[in-house]
C-alpha cells in the first residue's frame, strides 16, 4: 500500500479528486474510494442508514463514507470508516458473499438479522446463538448442538431419578423425608447448574441488555425453584410450619430439573432444524469449482484456486468441467448445462461472444473464456446471498410478534409476582407453597417460545426446503403471501416434464426402412453437439446399428445439419431446412402431425435430395406431475403452463407432454 497519509491517521492511496481514495483489490475486482467532504450536499440528508461496522443508525449525509463495488457506505465516525476500508468483506459477508466464508466471518441472529458481529456469541435481544451469515462449505457439526447434546444425555438419568423420587418416594417410603431432600439436591444440582448454565447465562444477558425474552422467564422460573429448594434442604428451620409437606419442607428440585431437560430437548430440535436448513446454502456453495485453469500471457497454463481468479483472466474450460466464473467465450464452442440457473436441463450451445455463468457444466467442447465477474459478483454468489437473506428476513407477522414479545415477558413476570402474593395471602394452606408453585408455573408455561421462535423457524425451513428444490424466495413476506396465491404459472420443459429427450420412433418412406432412417440420422449426428443429436445416436447404439463417419459436416443453427455419409448427401432438420433443400414433407405430413399432437419433436431426413423419413423425440412427463396438478386443483389453484413450444406440441394433456418441437434444431 502506498505510504500516503489519510485524514484519520491511516495510509491510503490519494488521488486529486478525493482525499484518501484507496484502490483495494479483492479477488481482483474490489475498488474503494474514501470521501472526506466537509460540505457534502446530499438530497436524502433527512434519511438514516446503518453503519456496516457497528450497526449504529446514522444520517445519510454523514461525511464519513466509502465507495465499494459501486455502492456508497456511510459510517458514524472515522474509526469505523478505517476498519471498513481495511477489510470491507469482513463487514459485508451478508451483502456480497464469496464462494466460501473467509476468516472474516460475520455472525448474525436467525431472529434478528440486524444483529451482526465478527465473533460468535449470543443475540443481545433474544439470547439465541449467533450463526454465520453464510455457512462454511466444510463446516463441521454445530458446536452448540454437540454441547447441548452432551449436556442433555449426561444429565437425563439424573432428571429421571429426581422425578421418580419426587413423585413416588413419599408413597413407598424409600427413605426418610429429610434424606430424600438431600439426595434430590445432589442429583438435581448438576442438571440445573451444569446442563442449565447456558440458559442462566442468557437470562442474565437479557437483564444486562434490557431485552426481556423467553430466557428471562426460564432463568427466573427454574432459578427460583432451585434456590428455594436448596434453602429448604440446607436450612429448613427458616421456613414456617405451613411450608411443610409430607414430613419435610416442600422442595421442587424435580420441577427445575425437568424444565431444564425439556428446554434442552427443544433446543436440540431447533438446532437440528437450523443446521438442516443451512444445507441448502451449502449445496449451492458446493456447485462452484474449487480451481480454475488460467492461461498465462506466454500461452502456458496453470491450475489456480478459484479465489485467485481476477477480472480479465483467460481461463480454459475443458469438457466435463464446470465454468469457474462468469465470463464471455473468446475461443471455441460447446454445449453448457445451465439447469442450475434456468431450470432447463437441455444444454445450451455457446460460441465466441456468448456469455457463460459460473458453476454451469461444460458438456462437450473446449472453451476459453475471459472472466468478467468473480467472487461476490457472480450469479451463484448472488443466489447464495438471496437464499441466506430470505431465511433471515422478517415476515409481517414476525415483526408484530417481536413487538409483542418484549411487553409480554414483562407482563408475565408481573403476573407471576402477583400470583405468588395472591396465593400466599389468600390461598389454602400451605398457601405460600402453592404461591411459589403457581408463580413458577406462570413463568415457565407462559414463556413465549412459540411467539418468538415459530415464525423465524418456519421461514428458515421454508426457504431452505425451497432452495433445495430449486425454488428461491425473495424474502419472508413472499412466503407469507403464498397463502393468497390462486394462479400458478409453470414452465413445461424440466418442470412438468423430465427435461431429458428420449427417442420415440422413426418412420421411413420412399424405400427406406425405419431402422435405416435411424442409422443414417445417427451417423450424421455423430458430428453434432446438439442434445437431440445425442439422443438419436444413443438410440441407434442401443439397437446395435452400425454407424458411419460423416464428412463435410455442416450445422445450421436452429434448422438442422447437413453432411455426407458413405457418399450420400444427407440433411436432417425441421421443415425450414427441408424447404431450403427444396424437399416436400407432404408424404409424412399426416404422421408428423400425429406425433406432434402427442407432444413429440419431429425431424425430417433427406437423402440425395429426396425425403427418406422422419424421426420423433419426446420429453416424458414426470411421474409426479399428474398428482401435483391434481392436488393443486383440489386446493383451488389455477395452473397455467408457459412454454416456448408451438401450440401443437404444447397442446397434449400433462400425461403426454413433451419437450421442444423441431424448431430447436
Amino acid at each position: 500500500m502506498d505510504r500516503l497519509h489519510h485524514p484519520h491517521g491511516k495510509r491510503y492511496h490519494e488521488d486529486q479528486q478525493h482525499k484518501g481514495a484507496l484502490q483495494k483489490t479483492e479477488n481482483g475486482v474490489a475498488s474503494i474510494h474514501v470521501h472526506e467532504h466537509h460540505h457534502a450536499h446530499v438530497s436524502e440528508a433527512s434519511t438514516t442508514e446503518k453503519d456496516p461496522v457497528c450497526g449504529m443508525n446514522i444520517r445519510a449525509d454523514s461525511r464519513f463514507r466509502a465507495d465499494y463495488q459501486g455502492k456508497t457506505y456511510r459510517f458514524c465516525n472515522g474509526t469505523c470508516e478505517a476498519k471498513f476500508v481495511a477489510a470491507p468483506s469482513k463487514y459485508l459477508v451478508g451483502e456480497a458473499p464469496s464462494a466460501s466464508v473467509s476468516a472474516g466471518t460475520i455472525y448474525t441472529c436467525p431472529m434478528h438479522p440486524e444483529i451482526r458481529q465478527d465473533h460468535p456469541g449470543n443475540c443481545p435481544k433474544c439470547g439465541m446463538t449467533l450463526e454465520p451469515v453464510i455457512p462454511e462449505l466444510d463446516e463441521k457439526e454445530n458446536p452448540e448442538l454437540a454441547d447441548f447434546h452432551r449436556r442433555f444425555w449426561w444429565t437425563l438419568p439424573l432428571t429421571a431419578v429426581v422425578f421418580a423420587l419426587a413423585m413416588f418416594g413419599h408413597r413407598f417410603g424409600w427413605m426418610e423425608a429429610s434424606v430424600q431432600s438431600w439426595v434430590e439436591l445432589v442429583l438435581a444440582t448438576p442438571v440445573v447448574l451444569w446442563a442449565g448454565y447456558p440458559f442462566f447465562e442468557r437470562c442474565i444477558q437479557s437483564f444486562i441488555h434490557r431485552s426481556p425474552n423467553m430466557w428471562t422467564l426460564i432463568g427466573l422460573g427454574t432459578g427460583a425453584a432451585y434456590v428455594y429448594s436448596v434453602i429448604a434442604t440446607v436450612a429448613p428451620n427458616v421456613f414456617p410450619d405451613t411450608f411443610t409437606a409430607h414430613g419435610r419442607i416442600g422442595v421442587y428440585f424435580e420441577a427445575a430439573a425437568v424444565i431444564i431437560s425439556l428446554t434442552l430437548v427443544g433446543q436440540l430440535l431447533e438446532l437440528k432444524a437450523r443446521s438442516q436448513t443451512s444445507a441448502a446454502i451449502k449445496s449451492l456453495l458446493g456447485l462452484a469449482p474449487k480451481t480454475a485453469r488460467r492461461i498465462r500471457p506466454d500461452g502456458t497454463e496453470e491450475d489456480i484456486p478459484l479465489s485467485h481468479v481476477h477480472v480479465g483472466d483467460r481461463l480454459r474450460v475443458r469438457p466435463g468441467e464446470k465454468v469457474p466464473v462468469d465470463g464471455v467465450v473468446v475461443e471455441g464452442s460447446s454445449s453448457l448445462d445451465e439447469s442450475m440457473i434456468t431450470g432447463e436441463p437441455i444444454p445450451v450451445t455457446k460460441r465466441v461472444g456468448d456469455r457463460v455463468i459460473g458453476a454451469t457444466m461444460n458438456a462437450s467442447g473446449s472453451l476459453v473464456i475471459e472472466s468478467e465477474k468473480v467472487g461476490s459478483q457472480t450469479v451463484l454468489a448472488q443466489i447464495v446471498q438471496m437464499v441466506a437473506q430470505a431465511q433471515r428476513s422478517k415476515a409481517p407477522m414476525q415483526r408484530m410478534a417481536d413487538q409483542v414479545a418484549g411487553v409480554f415477558v414483562v407482563a408475565v413476570v408481573a403476573i407471576a409476582v402477583l400470583t405468588f402474593l395472591a396465593w400466599g395471602l389468600f390461598g389454602p394452606q400451605p398457601s405460600w407453597v402453592y404461591g411459589l408453585i403457581n408463580a413458577v408455573a406462570v413463568l415457565i408455561i407462559a414463556c413465549p417460545c412459540a411467539l418468538g421462535l415459530a415464525t423465524p423457524m418456519s421461514i428458515m425451513v421454508a426457504s431452505g426446503k425451497g432452495a433445495s428444490g430449486g425454488v428461491l424466495f425473495r424474502d419472508a413476506a413472499a412466503i407469507e403471501n403464498l397463502r393468497k396465491v390462486d394462479t400458478l404459472i409453470v414452465d413445461k420443459t424440466g418442470t412438468l416434464t423430465e427435461g431429458k429427450p428420449t427417442f420415440e420412433r422413426s418412420v421411413g418412406v420412399n424405400g427406406f426402412s425405419d431402422r435405416e432412417v435411424l442409422r443414417l440420422a445417427a451417423s450424421l449426428d455423430l458430428g453434432s453437439e446438439h442434445p437431440l443429436a445425442a439422443t438419436i445416436v444413443e438410440a441407434a447404439r442401443q439397437r446395435n446399428l452400425s454407424l458411419d463417419k460423416a464428412e463435410d459436416f455442416e450445422s445450421s443453427s436452429g434448422i438442422g445439419v447437413r453432411g455426407t455419409v458413405t457418399g450420400m448427401q444427407l440433411a436432417l432438420g425441421n421443415t425450414v431446412l427441408m424447404d431450403a433443400e427444396g424437399i416436400s414433407t407432404a408424404p409424412l405430413s399426416q404422421a408428423g402431425d400425429a406425433l406432434r399432437a402427442q407432444g413429440a419433436s419431429v425431424m425430417y431426413l433427406a437423402v440425395g435430395g429426396g425425403l427418406a423419413g422422419l424421426l420423433a423425440v419426446s420429453d416424458p412427463v414426470k411421474a409426479t406431475t399428474a398428482e401435483a396438478l391434481e392436488r393443486l386443483k383440489e386446493k383451488g389453484i389455477r395452473v397455467v403452463m408457459a412454454t416456448g413450444d408451438g401450440v401443437v406440441t404444447a397442446k397434449p394433456s400433462p400425461r403426454s407432454l413433451a419437450s421442444r418441437n423441431s424448431t430447436g434444431r
